[in-house]
């Protein structure tokens, strides 16, 4: 995992104090950052344009321009003249060594998005709405210093935003970089180094990036073992039969020992086991998509064994006493269920596009006043939640757009419930190994719940 944050001000300033460095040196390293993205990617000799503005993320651009001179063929396009005073001190020192500078922008092998930064709030102006669009259209290669531009400190476009293929995100990760809007103009991800490690830049959050290490597959490591050793998974199959039986495949695919699903009126896959009743030996239950009515062994269910909860039970009027009497509890909402559970527990009426805004603090929110509970609140950028602790997920892809995605990530949850895994650790690896299951799709389109179930059987 990695650390997100907010802002990063009061680590630069911890820096500043505790390191004895200071602005111009943490201008530097921001600068030779974003160098060494360059070389790796580019030819010498390339023609690089820098756009600039008047702050110190401009400051970054100038400092940059002044250290690719001479490698590289360097432009400067000022948008804004520097107003705030290492601004003004980088840009005399590139315009001492006689960098160009051009009054309109022109095609490059690379483009460096210097406008903004991370502190951007309100609306974009005109004339920089043009900017930034001509930005888009040229250079081959495109990269943001810090943050696109465009995209506000909370991760939200108001109109248009600089599409970049690299950011370099200076000194930590920054959630604006995460929220959903922001995931189609960030590209690839990288921390720039300010002149010290990340082990004493950073210092803890309560909000993490995933990474393919915190993925604890199922693997069998013992031989003595029987189908008891793994569990058994119950899915409950209401209406619409086809969630649930995914759920259950899905549950069997991912290591669960024994799977049985309750209801009437389908035909199942041959190796589920129809259960009448609930199973004793039941370990894990799934409960939710497709249901329909609300089954009556419900709460018999919720008293037995850890339960995803899923889709038509976010709807159900008595969840508040659900999650005030259960504990091992996943929900797997996506934000117009998460919106309904919203609703029911006295949070009020939320507009779904201000809710989308702002969904990381009102998840947060919510897991303070319902601490014991895990949530799984799909989209772009999957989050998982638990007592004030934010877990994020980016390896999602659009091939994950399709109808059943969702009921296979809910009965893989499950399999990891009935083999032991504490519920936040189920939530997590889960989740990991569903992306990763999309990503061996070749496709970012043709992926179908049945492919995805047999992908998961050849994750690594």
């Amino acid at each position: 995992m990695q650390n997100i944050y907010e802002s990063l001000e009061i680590l630069d300033k911890r820096a500043i104090e505790k390191y004895s460095l200071n602005e111009d040196l943490l201008m530097e390293n921001a600068a030779n950052a974003m160098k060494q993205l360059v070389a790796k990617i580019t030819h010498y000799g390339s023609m690089i344009i820098i756009v600039c503005g008047g702050g110190d993320n401009g400051g970054d651009g100038y400092a940059l321009a002044r250290q690719l001179a001479g490698d590289y063929n360097v432009k400067l396009f000022i948008v804004k003249e520097p107003k705030t005073q290492m601004c003004q001190v980088q840009y005399h020192r590139a315009m001492e060594i006689g960098i160009e500078v051009i009054k309109k922008i022109l095609p490059c092998d690379v483009i460096v998005d210097c406008l903004f930064g991370s502190g951007f709030v309100g609306e974009i102006l005109p004339d920089m709405k043009k900017n930034i669009f001509a930005m888009n259209e040229v250079g081959r290669i495109k990269i943001a210093c810090d943050i696109p531009s465009g995209i506000d400190k909370n991760g939200n476009i108001n109109d248009i935003a600089f599409k970049a293929d690299w950011t370099v995100s200076m000194g930590a990760l920054k959630i604006a970089l995460f929220s959903d809007m922001a995931k189609d103009y960030i590209g690839k991800i990288i921390v720039g180094d300010l002149g010290i490690g990340r082990r004493f830049y950073e210092i803890t959050s309560n909000t993490q990036m995933l990474q393919k290490t915190d993925m604890i597959l199922p693997l069998r490591r013992q031989a003595n073992v029987h189908k008891g050793t793994f569990g058994h998974l119950c899915v409950y199959v209401g209406e619409k039969s086809g969630a649930g039986l995914l759920a259950a495949m899905s549950g069997m695919a991912f290591g669960a020992g024994v799977v049985s699903v309750i209801g009437n009126g389908f035909d199942k896959p041959i190796e589920l086991i129809h259960a009448t009743d609930i199973p004793d030996n039941a370990t894990a239950f799934v409960v939710g998509m497709g249901m329909g009515a609300v089954p009556k062994n419900l709460y018999s269910m919720l008293d037995k064994a850890p339960c995803v909860i899923d889709a038509d039970l976010f709807y159900y009027a008595d969840f508040e006493y659900i999650l005030l009497n259960y504990q091992n509890l996943v929900l797997t909402p996506h934000p117009k269920e998460f919106l309904s559970v919203l609703k029911i527990l006295g949070f009020g009426e939320i507009d779904l596009s201000e809710f989308l805004k702002n969904k990381i603090n009102i998840l947060r929110e919510f897991t303070i006043k319902y601490p014991k509970i895990v949530v799984l609140l799909k989209g772009a950028n999957t989050m998982i939640a638990k007592n004030n602790k934010i877990y994020i997920n980016i390896f999602g892809t659009a091939n994950l757009a399709k109808g059943g995605s969702g009921d296979v990530l809910s009965g893989m949850i499950g399999a990891l419930l009935a083999q032991g895994y504490t519920p936040l650790d189920a939530t997590i690896s889960a989740s990991l190994a569903h992306s990763f299951a999309a990503n061996l799709e070749k496709t970012n389109y043709g992926l179908t719940p049945l492919k995805l179930i047999e992908n998961i059987k050849n994750i690594s």
